[in-house]
């Protein structure tokens, strides 16, 4: 059988370098809130990003998509959900990945950890380490549909002057200091 045949530098641009990655300080509409400012690396597709402006590394995604989340002690994602599973990979330290309307439930990954968070589940992470670390997050699908935030996160936003539009995209009602 005669397979495809990728030259060293086509398959480069399938290479997404983390140490010259820039990070996506806006990509979630919690992202100002002081608990959950954190570094997004879209690294392979977009994800389910709010940022309309957000560059992966890698855009062609099929059927999953990659990024790597960021962040200093006890800063990570707010509560909210997703229409897919969501899996989640310490790269560096140790986290925190809670559950629940509330957020009631919790489990702690250590470094190569995995755990799957079923569709519909609220769900968010947290760096429980003492330095900054590195969270992987795979979503399955090329597309995947947004995030839908616990109700105290999209007020707590609005607050900072986030809101999302109708397509789920970040859209600044005001700057923080108005």
């Amino acid at each position: 059988m005669k397979t495809r045949s990728f030259s060293p530098a086509e398959m480069e641009e399938r290479v997404a370098r983390f140490a010259g990655m820039k990070p996506n300080k806006v990509a979630f509409v919690d992202t100002r809130l002081p608990d959950h400012e954190r570094d997004i690396f879209n690294m392979i597709g977009y994800g389910v990003n709010e940022d309309p402006n957000t560059k992966p590394a890698i855009a062609d995604a099929r059927s999953f998509t990659v990024t790597h989340n960021g962040c200093h002690p006890g800063k990570g994602s707010a509560l909210h959900s997703h229409e897919t599973i969501e899996v989640f990979i310490p790269l560096t330290g140790r986290w925190s990945v809670y559950w629940g309307d509330e957020g009631e439930n919790e489990v702690i990954l250590e470094q190569g950890d995995v755990i799957s968070v079923p569709t519909g589940v609220m769900r968010g992470f947290r760096n429980a380490g003492d330095e900054y670390a590195v969270l992987i997050g795979v979503i399955e699908g090329s597309n995947p549909p947004g995030v839908q935030w616990h109700d105290k996160v999209i007020e707590a936003a609005r607050e900072t002057g986030l809101e999302l539009d109708e397509e789920g995209k970040i859209k600044a009602s005001r700057t923080p200091a108005e």
